[in-house]
């Protein structure tokens, strides 16, 4: 998620979200650490979802990026990121020449 996306999307007020997998909503709460350089959400059934659509991404040899979409007060929808092959691969680190 990243530590300034959490600085400018999540209160420190805020310890419980709720997040829109699908048909499936959850609430999962926010540790301490979520605000103090560790921006994770932990939760099994977040986990279970984010597993699937992964073993899904493997069918057409890629990874999923996701989104967290706003959807109210402290409510987010977790959608797939759509970018094209293009965007993927212009913003890729260059390797370092070979040497001579």
């Amino acid at each position: 998620m990243g530590v300034n996306n959490v600085r400018r999307h999540f209160p420190k007020n805020v310890a419980v979200i709720e997040l829109l997998l699908d048909h499936l909503q959850i609430q999962c709460g926010l540790e301490p650490g979520f605000w103090c350089g560790h921006p994770e959400i932990r939760d099994p059934r977040l986990g279970a979802w984010l597993e699937s659509k992964q073993l899904h991404a493997a069918v057409y040899r890629g990874s999923i990026l996701m989104a967290m979409v706003p959807e109210g007060k402290n409510a987010f929808r977790l959608e797939p990121l759509r970018v094209n092959a293009h965007a993927r691969t212009k913003n890729l680190p260059r390797p370092a020449p070979e040497p001579s």
